[in-house]
């Protein structure tokens, strides 16, 4: 057994190392190891629901009282309860877009990529870079890379959408930036097909083509099927009334929108319990990295979730990982 003394003076001498490492901007890795490298990825992120119902006032108030002009972009950010802005989840960001008659979210660009899901409305559109494509309801469009866009609605009533962006990667990595055009809008022409806009039409009735009480569609881009970006992809997902979709359990972390329905996403904690997160038509909500879910159509009718997730880019960092790979 060794002496006290040389026990406390080796402590001692410890001490004074670890404080002598603080002036010379080092710290040691050793005592973080295991945060570091875990065993399982462990997002910050917690699983969360966004009930429609209750912020659909909250986006008619924001119309009301916040003019475009003091908003550029009238939106309600869904913040994970864990993080802060702009994170959805760790490494995506959700939004909820709200225009009134008449209004013009000015054109700009950014490096930024982005996403909508139309929810509600009609007569609404986006500009970008030129093309002018009206919104209708369950659609997807793009907004490339560093392209010019903007907003606008025409006849009554407001247009909503979901917006979908890659801004937490650019808390990590911060080259993002915008730049304003000129004018308010950019110059468009309105356009009835484009290769940035995917009707829900078509989702659907693939999804309804599938045998089986569950089926996925991913949203690709071009012969080649690219996914839409190189962070951010989509999907869609069809549950006959009563059943439930596969279990999956991934790496990457998703934002889900109910386009229709009503049930329940299961969620499998580590510590073997189940978080629950209940949903119906037009609420949002997240399920973080690695955790393993499934969802259960409690509803008479069929169930569609749109989803977006950054597999993208864990796939061209070839660290996306599964519970099957």
């Amino acid at each position: 057994m060794a002496p006290v003394e040389s026990t406390t003076t080796a402590s001692d001498e410890k001490v004074n190392f670890f404080k002598s490492l603080k002036p010379q901007n080092v710290e040691p890795l050793w005592t973080v190891m295991s945060a570091m490298v875990p065993p399982v990825p462990k997002p910050k992120a917690v699983p969360t629901v966004w009930n429609y119902k209750k912020l659909r006032p909250l986006l008619e108030e924001s119309g009301r009282l916040v003019p475009p002009e003091e908003s550029e972009r009238r939106v309600l950010m869904l913040i994970n309860p864990a993080l802060k802005a702009p994170q959805t989840t760790d490494t995506l960001y959700a939004g909820l877009q709200y225009i009134n008659p008449g209004e013009v979210a000015p054109a700009h660009r950014h490096s930024a990529f982005a996403l909508r899901f139309i929810i509600e409305g009609d007569g609404g559109f986006t500009a970008v870079e030129g093309q002018r494509i009206f919104m209708e309801r369950g659609d997807v469009i793009l907004t490339p890379r560093w392209e010019w866009h903007d907003h606008g609605k025409q006849g009554d009533g407001p247009m909503i959408w979901l917006d979908g962006l890659d801004l937490p990667m650019f808390q990590a990595i911060p080259v993002n930036f915008a730049e304003h055009y000129k004018e308010e809008r950019y110059p468009a022409e309105t356009v009835e097909h484009s290769n940035i806009k995917f009707p829900w039409k078509i989702t659907q009735d693939y999804l309804d083509s599938v045998e089986g009480d569950y089926a996925i569609y991913n949203y690709t881009q071009g012969d080649d099927k690219k996914d839409l970006s190189t962070i951010v992809t989509a999907q869609a997902e069809r549950i006959n009334a009563g059943k439930t979709s596969e279990w999956r359990q991934e790496n990457a972390s998703f934002v889900f929108h109910i386009y229709e329905g009503k049930g329940h996403t299961v969620i499998q904690e580590e510590n073997g319990e189940e978080t629950i997160l209940t949903w119906e038509g037009k609420d949002t909500f997240c399920v973080p990295s690695w955790k393993k879910f499934r969802h259960v159509n409690e509803g008479s009718e069929t169930a569609y979730l749109f989803s977006f997730n950054d597999s993208a880019l864990l796939k061209n960092l070839n660290i996306y990982r599964s519970a099957t790979n």
